[in-house]
């Protein structure tokens, strides 16, 4: 990094993690900066979850740690934490309250004051397009996926986060669903905010993100913008090469081969 670059807005530092002797996440380290929107790919079990999870502090790393604009968040969690927005995969919600039942609760117990949360609420529920369903009284228990995906970035956005955090934001998500969520996204880079999100989907990262970190085996292969990472190929071509392809063995699936009538 030259001595000019921005300081990182947030920052994986040598994060590691074995579990009973598989190594999940190895040393892995990246750097987001400012005002970007990076996406974290690998294939399943690359380790994305688990180093994002230490990275955000849900899951204790056997070493390394994380900084969210230059804050230590394994020494001081409620600093950093104040600046970061999160969205696990498989977020866990409480359901039987609405939408905005729940980020009312959700505000007040960060803290927040009542008029604020009150009027983000509103503000989140509508651009979110879960304002129909808030007036019908529909509790969380019976949002679809999509749904349930947006009143989870709303839970991460209400405080003002400058960094977001979004695990497989995306996954299951159903087109008009995923338009909304990419337009959030990019307001909230637009306006000086940064974002990191995982997926094992290439055409989404290409489309959506400036940068990109390909992750296998627990260690990031390479990062850097998504020109210099792709190097004139396209995203996929580059990752498979990476990561690594097994070829196919010959007869495999054979009773498929020929299903002519």
């Amino acid at each position: 990094m030259s001595t000019d670059a921005p300081a990182p807005a947030f920052r994986l530092d040598r994060l590691t993690k074995d579990f009973s002797g598989t190594l999940a996440a190895d040393e892995v380290t990246l750097d987001v900066p400012p005002g970007s929107l990076t996406g974290l790919v690998g294939p399943n079990g690359a380790g994305k979850t688990t180093s994002l999870a230490m990275a955000v502090g849900l899951l204790r790393p056997d070493s390394g740690t994380s900084y969210v604009h230059g804050v230590d968040l394994w020494r001081e969690p409620d600093r950093a934490k104040a600046d970061l927005g999160v969205l696990p995969d498989g977020l866990a919600l409480p359901e039987r309250l609405t939408g905005g039942e729940l980020l009312r609760y959700w505000g007040l117990l960060r803290g927040m004051p009542e008029s604020d949360v009150a009027s983000r609420t509103t503000e989140l529920l509508e651009v979110l397009e879960l304002d129909a369903a808030e007036r019908r009284g529909v509790l969380v228990v019976e949002y679809s996926t999509g749904m349930r995906k947006k009143i989870g970035l709303a839970t991460a956005l209400l405080h003002a986060p400058k960094v977001l955090v979004l695990d497989e934001p995306f996954e299951a998500v159903d087109p008009v669903s995923a338009r909304v969520l990419r337009r959030i996204l990019r307001g909230f880079v637009a306006g000086g905010g940064s974002v990191v999100i995982s997926s094992h989907v290439m055409s989404l990262v290409e489309d959506l993100c400036d940068r990109v970190a390909i992750i296998a085996s627990g260690r990031v292969e390479v990062s850097g913008t998504l020109d210099e990472v792709r190097g004139g190929e396209d995203l996929e071509t580059v990752f498979v090469r990476l990561v690594g392809e097994r070829a196919a063995a010959e007869g495999e699936l054979s009773w498929l081969a020929d299903l002519s009538v």
